[in-house]
């Protein structure tokens, strides 16, 4: 099978499936969002509360999907190849992620104590943070990482499309050229924004493993995403006629590993704070392993983990189209429980409680971003036409 053989275009099918998904989750966006709009008016501390944990989600989605494309690039193979186009689209959804920080911004002194100066003048701890934590200097980190962001994203995407018009060898080199760089300020950018975002909520705690959990958390959910997407995708052409159970087993195998080393850091932070046992550090953990959260504790460890990683360990089930897009759909999920219990429990004192507010953000934010992301998909042939690795691809387990 060569590249010349198959319409790598949306199919008429397809485009139908799209579009239908595509109104679907923008009418649930909308409710959700005007949920979120009656929040912010009866419950504003609460609103952004449950707003900032659902961001920093669906800001994993897309700013993992770019490193994923990035990744792509500097190493070639088939398994790229299968996932770049729904890379390439949840990229472009960035400049609509950085419209969605406003309200992150708004809600700085609802979220934040050290943007109060009172509360910072009788802290002598955030009193010596305070060059580092302090709102203009915040604002300006969030612009340099999301505008970086875009503007990789926007290289990136637009090389692409040149490609698919003409084979040119430049092309791709210019591609790898700025992705090493690239990788390399994703992981800094999301490394501080951990720290800045949800770190610093609490800002008398620190960890140095911090900002790994957040880079492990958005490859796992991005590629769970990736891979929930490209199964979706292989019902209808062209897709259908492209992947190969190969394809699924290539991206299945990456799953397993970022679930293992998602467990990895985790324990890692969990074991060194522990063990060394301090007041300042010990805190953290000890209000989410009691008031109840220790069952969301308990959650995670089976279901981020044990579950998902005793699953993937059968080839047999990282070929099965159907099944391992359950088991990438349950580690969206439960990522999503993850984020909520990294940031939650700084706000309720240790004591869990869910808002209802906790529901309406995700499913909100969740509904205009997958809108816009499927608008995006749907823009472009799903198979990159002159990779240079296209032809192994379309051969790949055939």
């Amino acid at each position: 099978m060569t590249a010349p053989m198959l319409d790598f275009r949306v199919s008429t099918e397809l485009a139908r499936d799209l579009r239908g998904w595509r109104t679907r989750a923008l009418i649930v966006g909308v409710l959700g969002l005007a949920a979120c709009g009656i929040g912010w008016v009866m419950e504003p501390d609460q609103f952004f509360r449950s707003y900032l944990w659902a961001y920093v989600f669906y800001v994993g989605l897309a700013a993992g999907s770019m490193a994923w494309l990035m990744l792509q690039y500097l190493t070639g193979g088939a398994w790229g190849v299968a996932i770049r186009r729904p890379a390439e689209a949840a990229a472009r959804t960035l400049p609509l992620i950085t419209l969605l920080f406003i309200p992150v911004g708004l809600g700085i002194p609802n979220l934040y104590l050290w943007s109060h100066p009172a509360i910072v003048k009788a802290d002598s701890v955030l009193q010596h943070k305070s060059t580092y934590l302090n709102v203009p200097f915040f604002i300006a980190r969030a612009i340099l990482y999301l505008g970086m962001w875009n503007l990789i994203s926007l290289l990136l995407n637009r090389w692409s499309l040149q490609e698919d018009g003409h084979a040119d060898p430049a092309l791709r080199s210019k591609m790898a050229r700025v992705s090493g760089p690239g990788l390399v300020f994703w992981g800094f950018s999301v490394t501080f924004m951990a720290f800045d975002w949800v770190l610093s909520i609490n800002p008398h705690w620190y960890s140095t493993m911090f900002g790994l959990l957040f880079i492990a958390g958005q490859g796992l959910s991005s590629m769970a995403f990736l891979i929930t997407v490209l199964v979706m995708l292989s019902f209808r052409r062209p897709m259908r006629d492209v992947l190969t159970p190969r394809h699924l087993h290539d991206v299945g195998k990456l799953l397993l590993a970022l679930v293992m080393v998602w467990a990895y850091f985790s324990f890692s932070q969990f074991l060194i704070v522990w063990a060394g046992n301090l007041p300042q550090e010990i805190t953290w953990y000890i209000a989410r392993l009691g008031g109840g959260w220790q069952y969301v504790a308990l959650i995670l460890v089976l279901g981020h983990f044990a579950l998902p990683f005793a699953l993937l360990l059968s080839r047999d089930l990282k070929r099965n189209f159907k099944l391992l897009r359950g088991i990438a759909v349950f580690i969206i999920v439960i990522h999503f429980v993850d984020v909520f219990w990294l940031v939650e429990p700084d706000f309720s004192h240790a004591l869990f409680r869910i808002s209802w507010l906790d529901f309406a953000a995700p499913i909100g934010l969740g509904g205009i971003w997958l809108a816009y992301f499927l608008m995006q998909l749907e823009r472009r042939p799903l198979v990159p036409l002159h990779d240079p690795n296209l032809g192994e691809a379309l051969e790949h387990g055939r």
